[in-house]
């Protein structure tokens, strides 16, 4: 990934930089508004880490200027701003997520993948992961030549999982994409639509690629 740090702090945006950059993570950064927004008409990168409150220009008129001059580049809104009114308005401007000071360093690298695998499946017609492909456009599902009568709802839980291949994903994570808002009610149904799913995706191959990691959520294995 190559990305652009957006981030006034001069500690956090050292200590940012510095990690990125060593784990393997190209990294620009800058301190402004009006500076990122002319790296990003002059650099393309996989993805932004925007703060919203910037000495200049707010983070919020940032990600809408960008949307608007119609640069989809993946937005990860990191920010001490954590109330639901503020994520609510970060992912209407146009985030592709949002993550809240302080937090898990591992953690903002897993979320930057993620939007970025996202990022990458919505510009491909037919996502191909092990044995099962989508076709984005007729969400249809195909598993060895064999196709899978999907409901809308398992067909992008699927696809969310695909995208975070061999990567645990929470209930939690999938009841926030299937609303795309902060999942405030239980998360046990989850449970329902996963053993739908995996009774179509699953049943009848001697290997399944939906599993349970218990007590953290699933995963989908391609191998």
């Amino acid at each position: 990934m190559n990305l652009l740090l957006v981030e006034d702090d001069a500690i956090l945006g050292k200590s940012l930089h510095r990690g990125l950059s060593e784990a393997g993570y190209p990294c620009q950064w800058s301190r402004e508004g009006r500076e990122a927004l002319s790296q990003l008409a002059d650099k393309k990168f996989d993805a932004v880490i925007l703060d919203l409150m910037l000495p200049d220009i707010a983070g919020l008129d940032v990600l809408r200027q960008m949307r608007g001059s119609e640069d989809f580049t993946p937005v990860l809104v990191l920010t001490a701003l954590g109330s639901v009114d503020s994520r609510v308005a970060g992912l209407n401007a146009g985030a592709d997520d949002y993550l809240v000071k302080p937090f898990a360093f591992a953690e903002l690298v897993a979320r930057l993948q993620a939007i970025c695998r996202r990022a990458h499946a919505q510009t491909a017609a037919v996502v191909i992961d092990g044995p099962v492909q989508l076709d984005l456009r007729t969400r249809q599902a195909v598993r060895e030549g064999k196709e899978i009568d999907l409901t809308p709802t398992e067909f992008k839980l699927l696809d969310f999982l695909m995208q975070n291949a061999d990567q645990v994903v929470t209930r939690r994570m999938l009841c926030e994409h299937l609303w795309e808002a902060d999942w405030e009610g239980v998360t046990n149904v989850i449970e329902v639509h996963i053993n739908r799913l995996r009774a179509k995706v699953d049943r009848g191959f001697s290997k399944p690629v939906i599993e349970t990691v218990r007590g953290l959520g699933y995963v989908y294995r391609p191998q």
